[in-house]
């Protein structure tokens, strides 16, 4: 399994996980179920998101190091400022939030399942990678850094 470690870039696995949950709320709409104020409460946690994933894209961009994880070596800095004194990887925990928004909207119990699918793939063939990188490159400091902040939100 270690071909899929950093292999498809985090915004193709957000459009993939999309579609998915898109089509088994499609496919079964019998497990449809309604939400008040949806469509709001979708907005908000997609708002909430997107911002969170510019924010950790900023941070990367005034430490003028890479945004691409597929490239882990290709990291200058060890970004620890901004939204990252937060968490260590807000980008997807953004993500994570949009798609959240995309279940809510979509209104379905399937979409929801998906989430931890979500969360368990990106810290398994995303995360872990780019840790073990940043802990060879960084070491102490790294170390240090993981000590402090969490790596989702807790």
């Amino acid at each position: 399994m270690q071909w899929l470690e950093l292999r498809l870039p985090p915004l193709a696995l957000v459009i993939i996980w999309a579609g998915a949950m898109w089509l088994l709320a499609t496919a079964s709409p019998v497990l449809a179920i309604a939400l008040p104020a949806a469509v709001a409460v979708a907005s908000v946690c997609a708002l909430a998101g997107a911002a969170i994933v510019l924010a950790g894209v900023y941070a990367f961009k005034q430490a003028c190091t890479t945004v691409d994880p597929r490239n882990p070596d290709k990291a200058e800095t060890l970004v620890v400022a901004g939204i990252y004194r937060l968490s260590r990887n807000p980008m997807y925990l953004g993500f994570l939030l949009i798609l959240l928004g995309f279940a809510c909207y979509l209104q379905h119990m399937l979409p929801f399942l998906l989430l931890p699918l979500f969360v368990l793939y990106i810290n398994r063939f995303q995360i872990r990678p780019e840790e073990r990188y940043m802990q060879q490159k960084f070491a102490a400091d790294f170390s240090a850094y993981c000590a402090k902040v969490p790596r989702w939100l807790c």
